[in-house]
């Protein structure tokens, strides 16, 4: 057992490093996570905490049971990674081809595992329960959270906390905010058909295209004149394939895109309106259209309460060379979503940007990176959250 005695938790900052870049060479994609989830089952089983291994993929949760009874709290990190080529150039590059942490979730794991280790060393002196939830698929709907949320993990749960660790705010600053923080993330599919012909007899046939060109017009003035402009919300049509010669008429065209909301009255509008438009626009040119609209990740929602203990904890546990800052609303989604609609909770942002360091280019990115520096920001978070609830 690695954890015989107390440590400060400054100390686990190697730990954190050390386990990130080995995560970070070895990147697994959503729904294929078994290598990180065996190599956090060991982590953990050596810290002496309780594993248990999810039924529907490949999430884990350590399950710690402190010396007296008392509340239970749920820390949350996510585990996959990315269909992106690493195109950094730094010893711990992704040595897994065309797959990359780019976007935190290396860093969000070690940050968790160090929280274990750290908790793990104060089981007789611990109040209550901790529970340490490391989920698979988190950028892929329908994602990994519902499959373990249904397996219990939050039974019986006080509160949950997560993080993100978040280039566009520089390191040494953390950030969130109550009420809606994060936009859900809805998807559609439009299949346009029409009659293809000639080109010089387009009066016997149904231009697919011209059909799917009035609609793409039609579908990007809902957000402008059927959404409460006080309301945030945003419809993106991101594809848009048809034909295949210049002298022909395109029997079919497909459209594809995103709609994104942050309370859930405008995301059912925007999918009525964008339902209405679909079947009226294409009949109003004599095609027939194809709707496939799939409900992805819904907004994340922090709880009052907890973001108030946000506010109220990260100073004293970080420091004033450390910024306490409110977050904007952020458009990309986040399945974390569904934890705090079950549990009070919180997700946080912790700044980890640095331009002497690369981290500069934004997630999702071929040559994204972070300063590690900001994961024992995010540690101290973590602990001070679940403290201040198992003490209160």
């Amino acid at each position: 057992m690695d954890n015989m005695e107390q440590k400060p938790i400054e100390i686990l900052q190697p730990d954190m490093v050390a386990w990130r870049r080995h995560l970070h060479r070895n990147p697994e994609l959503s729904y294929q996570e078994r290598k990180t989830s065996d190599f956090v089952a060991e982590k953990l089983e050596s810290f002496g905490i309780e594993v248990k291994k999810s039924a529907s993929g490949y999430g884990v949760t350590g399950i710690l049971k402190g010396g007296s009874p008392g509340k239970t709290v749920v820390l949350r990190a996510d585990m996959d990674a990315l269909p992106i080529q690493d195109e950094k150039e730094c010893e711990y590059a992704s040595e897994n081809s065309g797959v990359m942490h780019a976007c935190g979730h290396d860093g969000h794991t070690s940050i968790l595992l160090a929280a274990a280790s750290y908790y793990s060393s104060r089981k007789e002196e611990l109040r209550g329960e901790v529970r340490f939830l490391f989920q698979p698929a988190e950028e892929v709907c329908p994602g990994g959270a519902l499959g373990m949320i249904d397996e219990g993990v939050l039974d019986g749960a006080d509160a949950v906390y997560g993080l993100h660790l978040w280039t566009p705010l520089p390191v040494g600053t953390v950030a969130s905010a109550p009420g809606p923080l994060m936009a859900s993330a809805d998807e559609f599919f439009i299949d346009i058909i029409g009659k293809g012909g000639h080109a010089g007899t387009p009066h016997r046939t149904v231009d697919s295209i011209l059909a799917g060109a009035a609609l793409v017009t039609q579908l990007h003035s809902i957000v402008s004149r059927s959404v409460d402009p006080l309301r945030p919300a945003v419809l993106n049509v991101g594809t848009f394939q048809g034909g295949y010669a210049q002298n022909v008429v395109a029997e079919q065209s497909r459209l594809t895109g995103t709609v994104r909301a942050f309370d859930d009255e405008t995301r059912q509008l925007l999918r009525r309106r964008v339902e209405e438009m679909v079947t009226s626009v294409c009949a109003a040119y004599g095609a027939e259209a194809r709707l496939n609209y799939l409900m992805g990740y819904p907004p994340l929602v922090n709880h009052e309460g907890e973001t108030a203990r946000f506010f109220r904890v990260a100073p004293e546990a970080l420091g004033s060379s450390v910024q306490v800052t409110v977050m904007e609303k952020l458009m990309p989604a986040e399945d974390f979503s569904y934890y705090v609609r079950e549990v009070p909770g919180c997700f946080m942002f912790v700044g980890a940007g640095n331009p002497e360091k690369a981290a500069i280019y934004p997630h999702h990115h071929a040559k994204f990176d972070f300063d590690e520096d900001a994961m024992i920001h995010g540690l101290k978070l973590m602990v001070a959250m679940a403290d201040s609830c198992l003490n209160e």
